[in-house]
C-alpha cells in the first residue's frame, strides 16, 4: 500500500466543502471544530455551538482569543455579524427541535447500519456522561462522523455491531475518514471517496466489514 493519509484539516476541508449553502449546523467537540476554518468563500453556513450561539465564525488568531467566547468544547472563538447567545435551554431546544440541518461529530465506533458510539469506551477516567450529543445525534436532520478511520491499534472504527454505549441508533448518515469518506446506505456503506493510491481491496481489508463503491 502506497498512500498518504488526510490530515486534520484536509479532513476538516472536505467536510466544509459537502456542507450546503445556508445550512444550520453544529460542530461536535474535538477534530469537527476544525470544521470552521474552512467554509468556503460566499458560502453562509450559520455554526450552532450548543452552550448558546449562533452565527460563530473561525478560531480567533493568535493572541486574539476572548476566553468569555467559546464552543461547547471551551475552545475560543469568532462571532460573525448578526451572531448571537442565548439561554443553553433554546440551543437544546433547536438541537432537539429539529432545527440543525447538520451536525458533525467524533467518534469511538459507526456500525454499518449508522449506529454511533462517541461518548464512551468504559475506560478509567473516560467522560463521565453522553452529555449533548445524543439530543444532536438524534436531532440534526443528518448526522455526519469525522474521525480516523483506524485506532491506534490499527482496529477499523467502523465495526458490524458497536461494542461501546450508544450515542444513537441508526442516526449517521456519512463518515469522514481521514483514508476515505462513506455514506451509510440501506444497502450497507458506501464508498464516496479514498485516498489517492488506496485502493478498494485494501480498503475493504482495513474495515473488514462490506464495502461498495458508489
Amino acid at each position: 500500500m502506497s498512500y498518504q493519509k488526510r490530515s486534520k484539516d484536509q479532513l476538516a476541508a472536505l467536510v466544509a466543502q459537502d456542507i450546503p449553502d445556508g445550512a444550520y449546523v453544529n460542530l461536535g467537540i474535538g477534530q469537527p471544530t476544525l470544521v470552521a476554518n474552512h467554509i468556503p468563500a460566499g458560502r453562509e453556513v450559520v455554526l450552532q455551538s450548543e452552550n448558546g450561539i449562533l452565527g460563530m465564525g473561525p478560531a480567533p488568531a493568535k493572541g486574539e482569543e476572548d476566553y468569555d467566547l467559546i464552543n461547547a468544547g471551551k475552545q475560543p472563538v469568532t462571532l460573525l455579524a448578526g451572531g448571537s447567545f442565548f439561554h443553553h435551554a433554546d440551543s437544546f431546544g433547536m438541537m432537539r427541535g429539529g432545527h440543525l440541518d447538520v451536525c458533525v461529530l467524533g467518534a469511538f465506533q459507526v456500525a454499518t447500519n449508522g449506529d454511533l458510539a462517541n461518548w464512551s469506551t468504559g475506560e478509567p477516567g473516560a467522560i463521565p456522561a453522553v452529555g449533548g450529543a445524543m439530543d444532536l445525534a438524534v436531532g440534526a436532520k443528518q448526522t455526519w462522523v469525522m474521525m480516523d478511520l483506524l485506532t491506534k491499534q490499527g482496529v477499523s472504527k467502523i465495526v458490524d455491531r458497536c461494542s461501546y454505549p450508544l450515542t444513537g441508533i441508526g442516526c449517521v448518515k456519512r463518515v469522514y475518514t481521514d483514508l476515505a469518506t462513506f455514506a451509510v446506505t440501506d444497502q450497507g456503506m458506501q464508498v464516496l471517496s479514498m485516498v489517492d493510491g488506496l485502493s478498494l481491496a485494501e480498503l475493504q481489508q482495513l474495515v473488514g466489514q462490506p464495502l461498495h463503491a458508489a
